[in-house]
């Protein structure tokens, strides 16, 4: 199969997993506390890489292991807690929503950090996709709290950080395969996860009906969600470009959306507003 059409298959592949990713997220933190969440979603997906590309390690050179680990940081270590912690404030499809910033940010930080070319209209994308940022930051949820702005940032600092780690893939990486990739920065995360989540009170919690299921969902959520979709995601930056493949974020508030309804979500005129000038925005931004 060429290339042009792989690209778009992984993509669709991807919105649908990822779009899915937000609902057992909402999940796992009926039973579970955001930084349990995020450390069980780390470990589930490690250890089912580390059983299935162990030997791809070798494979990475002692150069590349600083990149590995950087990517593993900004692309999954910060946002696997970071979005945990924003939905326990922000409902999954507005989370859904602000993640499709991610494009947007790649953009800019491609441009400021990386030298990529850019045109006007893109420029005009940025823009307009941070005005739509700012509706939902400034609508707070549908319960009426406070502080739900702090929380949605939470989620515009994990689009940052996608966005370095995209960049650093393409610029650094390029010339390993994606499941060197994905196996190295889970065998980084490991260690530092168990750590985190030995600091909780998962020990109290274990024997818990409800948290055993949450830990079922979020066992989905790191192998499916996080394990298979990030060798995914990798190998469709490599065969494309770092904005094609953050463009998967335009069909992800869809899917999410979707399981939103039947869990009972629903957007705000105010929130609806943002959500679709957002998604002008990274439309533009992206459009070569």
């Amino acid at each position: 199969m060429e290339t042009k059409q792989l690209k778009w298959i992984y993509l669709s592949i991807l919105s649908l997993i990822w779009g899915s990713s937000f609902i057992l997220i909402k999940k796992g933190l009926i039973g579970l506390t955001a930084i349990q969440v995020g450390s069980f979603r780390i470990i589930f997906a490690a250890l089912f890489l580390l059983i299935v590309g162990f030997n791809s390690l070798k494979k990475i050179s002692r150069r590349q292991w600083k990149f590995v680990a950087l990517t593993s940081l900004f692309g999954t270590f910060m946002p696997a807690y970071l979005f945990a912690i924003a939905e326990t404030q922000v409902e999954s499809s507005i989370v859904a929503i602000l993640n499709s910033l991610t494009p947007l940010n790649t953009l800019v930080l491609g441009i400021l950090a990386f030298g990529i070319q850019f045109q006007k209209r893109q420029v005009m994308g940025v823009f307009i996709g941070l005005i739509g940022c700012l509706l939902l930051v400034l609508s707070g949820d549908s319960s009426g709290g406070s502080q739900n702005y702090l929380y949605v940032l939470l989620v515009v600092v994990a689009t940052l950080s996608y966005a370095i780690n995209v960049n650093l893939i393409k610029k650094y990486l390029h010339d390993l395969n994606s499941v060197s990739i994905t196996t190295g920065n889970f065998t980084v995360l490991l260690l530092p996860a168990l750590i985190i989540l030995s600091t909780t009170d998962i020990g109290q919690r274990i024997n818990l009906e409800e948290t055993r299921h949450s830990i079922f969902f979020v066992m989905i959520l790191g192998v499916l969600g996080t394990g298979i979709a990030n060798i995914l995601f990798f190998k469709l930056i490599q065969m494309s470009s770092p904005v094609f493949a953050t463009s998967v974020t335009y069909l992800i508030p869809i899917v999410a959306f979707f399981w939103g309804l039947l869990d009972n979500e629903m957007l705000t005129p105010i929130q609806s507003v943002g959500a679709f000038v957002i998604l002008i925005g990274v439309y533009l931004s992206a459009k070569k």
